[in-house]
């Protein structure tokens, strides 16, 4: 069992929402984005923090053997960017880390899908859908973090040094042969 949200105007980091990619610590490789959500948006993080007590709440005692652990002694997925992040982008913010094997269905505000993958970037703003669901795996245990589908709402500074595009560094060239002679 899970349970499936909304975020409603998030900031992607770390967006591999195109091609899955590999952790660190190895494994089959996820389309991932960390879900940046500003600390003065209570009603949503508040919102996160009611689904996690629920979920724990209702299919905790099934999953972790009777009872429910301590919320300190359990990996949850609501994470603090002013102390876990050296990163100006998760300043005054919480996050969460969303994973999934399979690709998001990514849309823009008319619900249309979005081909060109420039659109969606490390830095973009969005609506996007989790799924919190329990895991109790060789004594890790707690609240994990599924990548829904992704509706782009609008641009934001790209972060980690986005890539130009090419079309805004290079004119047009004509075929006059001169232009290329050194």
């Amino acid at each position: 069992m899970s349970t499936r949200i909304m975020l409603k105007n998030v900031r992607l980091s770390y967006a591999h929402v195109w091609e899955p990619q590999a952790p660190i610590n190895g494994g089959d490789p996820k389309y991932s984005a960390s879900l940046i959500i500003s600390k003065a948006d209570t009603a949503t993080l508040k919102m996160i923090e009611e689904k996690i007590s629920e979920l724990l709440k209702t299919e905790g005692p099934a999953k972790f053997g009777g009872k429910v652990p301590p919320l300190g002694s359990l990996k949850l997925p609501l994470r603090d960017g002013d102390t876990e992040r050296d990163d100006e982008a998760y300043r005054d913010s919480m996050f969460l880390n969303a994973s999934s094997k399979t690709r998001p269905g990514i849309v823009d505000q008319n619900v249309e899908p979005i081909i060109d993958r420039d659109e969606v970037y490390s830095g973009v703003y969005a609506n996007v859908s989790v799924e919190l669901y329990l895991f109790n795996v060789n004594g890790n245990r707690g609240v994990a973090c599924g990548l829904g589908n992704i509706q782009k709402l609008r641009d934001g500074e790209a972060l980690g040094g986005g890539a130009i595009k090419a079309e805004s560094e290079f004119a047009v060239v004509d075929d006059d042969a001169s232009d290329f002679l050194a």
